[in-house]
């Protein structure tokens, strides 16, 4: 029963997708299977990982063609990790669109997509196969455009646009790399490929192909200067599209760039220096984006991109304690860029606006919501002990072993640019006297909510916040977490021989 164990997540939001489109227009009950599917999903994933941890990394070998011939799927530490990530944001934004995204927009198959675009996620982690990784990001496209543009308004389909023309460029950038990558090795399984690119003498021409990867997912990931789509479309769908996709569609790029520069590509003193510039010019540049946006969404937009650039940063220093660092802060980063677009769903439904001029006065009349509020922003920040401070410690250290002082630099610089930004979201929407925001904008729509709908919007913002609490005072269960991952991606052999060798316990 064990054997096939990597696959469940993906049954599971197969057979969720299939059924929800059998209840079409049956929006109650929609609602329902997609929560309690969703909790499933976290007790799989959860058994996904438990056995993962205590058994080493897990594989299935599609119709028992040995490796490295046909589809295989590779469950290690870092895919379990994140395909569990995965169902906590997944089962909190289902709870949060049955009450948020109205009934007019369901009725257009919001739920299947939804749940079709976590199967392309959890693909897309637990995939063995250069070409497959391919096949789920485009798996992962498709639904993530439909619920751009799932309503149709006139902001939805210009941000559509931009999203969908530079991941479609991605994707070409992509399908090329892979036909290089094929043409020089003969071979699609990641495993292969760690061996075969590394036997190959021209070296110029892997740099080249390895540049070729980092575009393609740089976009996808959208670091500097690739990101320009990810603010013009993240704030224009509902609340709660915006939140499973800035928590989890650009970390699925973040993923790519481990994975393949930890398993593919290893080593290149030139591939690391163009990765630590461009994680500065991230960190930078998304940081001063933030700082002058007026639209609480696109200040939680910015600030994806910004803080994209510490994950970058720690690939580019390609130490243990900077991978490690890095796997920390993409854990902390999904549960809690999750939760902030969710926060901003909420602030809208309060106050009818996402314009932090017009915001205010939310601890006035609602003091246990603003108090709420403050987990995710300040967890954001990395104020100690809150799940941000211990991964930035961890890429400080890193960036002063290796002295690389501008790195350091820049880490810093985003963490007090990150501040000011937190600093001046709560003044606006928690501190500022209600009396500020014109009368026009008196929106009483949270206000007139019954019990069950409200409870259906903030519960899952207590959710993720516990997450978030969990993952900052219980940082020393993460951080054995993050270091095995480190172990694992540093010493890739580990994964070579699971792949070849049926899964040994080599990862103990």
């Amino acid at each position: 029963m064990t054997q096939q164990i990597v696959l469940y997540p993906l049954l599971l939001q197969l057979l969720l997708s299939i059924v929800l489109m059998f209840c079409w227009r049956k929006i109650s009950w929609q609602r329902v299977i997609s929560i309690v599917g969703g909790v499933i999903n976290i007790a799989v994933s959860a058994w996904l990982f438990y056995h993962i941890w205590e058994n080493g990394t897990q594989i299935v070998q599609a119709g028992n063609w040995k490796a490295p011939f046909g589809i295989i799927f590779v469950g290690d530490t870092l895919s379990a990790t994140l395909v569990l990530l995965t169902a906590l944001s997944g089962v909190a934004v289902s709870t949060f669109s049955s009450a948020s995204v109205v009934a007019a927009r369901l009725k257009f198959g919001y739920f299947p997509i939804f749940h079709f675009l976590l199967l392309g996620l959890n693909g897309a982690f637990l995939t063995g196969d250069i070409f497959n990784l391919y096949v789920w990001f485009e798996i992962i496209i498709i639904s993530s455009f439909v619920l751009i543009t799932l309503g149709g308004e006139k902001a939805q389909l210009e941000g559509a646009v931009k999203y969908f023309t530079l991941n479609i460029l991605a994707s070409m950038i992509f399908l090329t790399a892979i036909a290089v990558l094929y043409g020089l090795t003969g071979s699609l399984n990641m495993a292969d490929l760690s061996m075969k690119v590394a036997a190959i003498e021209n070296r110029g021409l892997v740099e080249i192909t390895a540049i070729l990867f980092l575009i393609a997912f740089g976009i996808k990931a959208a670091v500097f200067p690739l990101y320009f789509w990810l603010p013009d479309s993240y704030h224009t769908p509902p609340s709660a599209v915006s939140a499973i996709f800035g928590g989890l569609l650009t970390k699925v790029g973040v993923y790519a760039l481990i994975r393949v520069f930890t398993l593919i590509f290893v080593g290149d003193l030139f591939l690391q220096n163009i990765l630590l510039a461009m994680a500065v010019l991230t960190l930078i540049s998304g940081g001063l984006g933030a700082l002058v946006q007026n639209n609480l969404r696109k200040v939680f937009s910015y600030l994806i991109i910004c803080h994209i650039g510490y994950m970058i940063a720690g690939l580019g220093l390609f130490t243990k304690l900077a991978i490690s660092g890095t796997i920390f802060y993409l854990i902390h980063d999904i549960i809690v860029k999750t939760n902030l677009f969710m926060v901003s769903g909420l602030a809208y439904r309060i106050r009818g606006t996402n314009s932090m001029r017009a915001l205010g006065g939310l601890y006035a009349e609602y003091p246990k919501i603003s108090l709420l509020i403050a987990i995710p922003l300040f967890s954001l920040v990395g104020i100690p002990p809150l799940s941000g401070f211990w991964p930035k410690l961890s890429l400080i250290s890193a960036g002063f072993t290796a002295e690389r002082w501008w790195v350091v630099g820049a880490i810093v610089f985003a963490s007090l640019i990150t501040l000011i930004i937190i600093a001046k979201v709560w003044a606006a929407i928690v501190w500022k006297d209600k009396t500020d925001f014109p009368k026009r904008l008196n929106f009483r729509y949270f206000a007139k909510l019954k019990l069950v709908r409200k409870t259906q919007m903030i519960a899952p913002v207590v959710f993720l916040s516990l997450v978030s609490l969990y993952i900052g005072f219980g940082a020393e269960h993460i951080q054995q977490v993050s270091v095995r991952v480190a172990n694992e991606l540093m010493d890739n052999q580990q994964y070579i021989d699971a792949v070849y060798n049926n899964n040994p316990k080599l990862n103990r």
